[in-house]
């Protein structure tokens, strides 16, 4: 067994880190202040491992070695005595996460760094005036982070370089791909340029320019299978002779003038009630999104089982 890792809250983003810790052969301490939360995360745990090992995504090893792993701890003290590095993952609410982190902070080992999985809130606004203000940040998963390796690493005004470096190593020891941001910044990375792409998506679909559909369609089957392997930055490095220099020669004007039929901030909820709802209940009825998440799930693990081995065959 290796060094403990503690996991507070046992929601969907909490399970989905257990796997993640486990997997990778750390010591799981799994809190929730629900006792029948945990009972149903363990037996959600159950069954993505084995549908893990069923794609090769174990790391070699068998369901039942990486369940051991992972044990359910009524107590909060108990759970953080030793661990090494604590990832809450309790609601989105600001208050409430000021609450825990006084908490974590007052019950937990100095030298632990503590990591909130926020995809949304600042980490200045919850870790401000702590006495361990300094050990603590963001790790954000994109969920669920055993199937996605990208986690942003967000620190605070006053957090230690030293806590984001062991927190870059940490994860990377599970396989994940750290994106260490500089400072903080509403969003951070990843739902910042989600929401850029979002935006674009639903001022086409409202102003009648293409539909759902055909939008989906120019990611799914266009951008999305470059974006699936290479970034941005890459992808237009490759895409002009001379690299990027030259392709910001080529075509910055083009997407300047682009940028200027790009202003408008539409509603999200007024282009819903105009028909996007209405095509994606067409095409997917709404008793079937479970079924259709599902089967989003297994196409991620076989994306996942696919791009570790073209790693070791291509190249990385």
């Amino acid at each position: 067994m290796g060094e403990k890792i503690a996991v507070i809250g046992s929601g969907l983003i909490g399970r989905a880190w257990a796997i993640a810790f486990a997997r990778s052969g750390y010591n799981v301490a799994l809190h929730d202040p629900v006792p029948q939360a945990t009972e149903a995360t363990l037996a959600f745990i159950d069954g993505a491992l084995q549908e893990l090992a069923d794609h090769g995504l174990l790391d070699g090893n068998s369901p039942d070695t990486v369940r051991r792993n992972i044990t359910a701890v009524s107590e909060l003290k108990s759970a953080l005595a030793d661990a090494i590095h604590i990832q809450e993952c309790t609601p989105e609410d600001l208050d409430s996460k000021i609450k825990v982190f006084r908490l974590l902070d007052s019950a937990a080992a100095a030298e632990a760094v503590i990591a909130s999985s926020t995809s949304a809130l600042l980490p200045s606004k919850f870790i401000k005036g702590l006495p361990g203000a300094s050990r603590c940040l963001v790790a954000h998963p994109i969920n669920p982070p055993y199937l996605i390796p990208a986690v942003e690493i967000v620190p605070a005004p006053w957090t230690d370089p030293s806590v984001v470096t062991r927190t870059r190593l940490l994860m990377e020891s599970l396989g994940q791909a750290p994106i260490v941001m500089k400072q903080e910044i509403d969003g951070f990375v990843v739902n910042r340029l989600q929401g850029a792409l979002l935006q674009e998506a639903f001022r086409l679909v409202k102003g009648g320019y293409a539909s759902v559909s055909d939008v989906d369609s120019a990611v799914s089957d266009g951008l999305g299978l470059r974006w699936s392997f290479m970034g941005p930055f890459e992808t237009i490095d490759l895409n002009a002779p001379g690299g990027i220099a030259d392709y910001v020669a080529r075509y910055e004007n083009l997407y300047r003038n682009l940028s200027e039929t790009q202003q408008e901030v539409v509603s999200w909820a007024d282009a819903v009630g105009a028909g996007v709802e209405a095509e994606r209940t067409a095409a997917l009825p709404r008793s079937e999104l479970a079924v259709r998440q599902g089967w989003r799930d297994r196409r991620l693990m076989a994306l996942a089982a696919y791009k570790h081995g073209a790693t070791k065959s291509a190249g990385s």
